[in-house]
Parts: structure tokens; C-alpha cells; sequence
């Protein structure tokens, strides 16, 4: 199963879009600053995720939402506004 997830920064508000087989180890590395883009925003908690048979469909989710370049249009995904 992999999932593809939402983490907002504590810090500033800021959401990070990515994939994953395993949520809590790559969220643990996120909180520990390995990821070079959330290094500087830690800590994050996780807002939304949805979960996949394959790595490709998490993938394919993942850049259809990064595709969305829209704070607001995450927000009604995570309101449950938009699919």
C-alpha cells in the first residue's frame, strides 16, 4: 500500500504534497529536517492522506494535486470541498 499525503508546517502554515510507502517513517524524516524542502519549516503534522493498492496510482495522486498550485483548492480538498 502506499499513500500520498499533505503535511502542514507548524511553523508557517505551509503544505508540503508528496508519496510514500511508509507515512510514519517519511514523516519522521520530515520532522527531522532530512528533506531538503521542509528542512527549514519543522515541525509538520499530517492534514490529509488517502491511501493506494500501487505506488504508481499514490504518484499519479500526487502530481495531480501538486498540479492544483492552489492554497485554496488544497484547503477544499482537505475540507472535503473537491475530490
Amino acid at each position: 500500500m502506499s499513500t500520498t499525503y499533505i503535511i502542514q508546517s507548524l511553523k508557517d502554515g505551509s503544505y508540503y504534497i508528496g508519496s510514500t510507502d511508509d507515512l510514519d517513517k517519511r514523516i519522521s524524516r520530515h520532522n527531522k529536517g532530512y528533506s531538503r524542502y521542509t528542512k527549514s519549516r519543522i515541525p509538520y503534522k499530517i492534514i490529509y492522506q488517502e491511501t493506494f493498492k500501487t505506488r504508481s496510482e499514490a504518484k499519479k495522486r500526487e502530481y495531480y494535486l501538486k498540479s492544483l498550485k492552489s492554497r485554496a483548492a488544497i484547503e477544499n480538498l482537505i475540507n472535503g470541498s473537491i475530490v
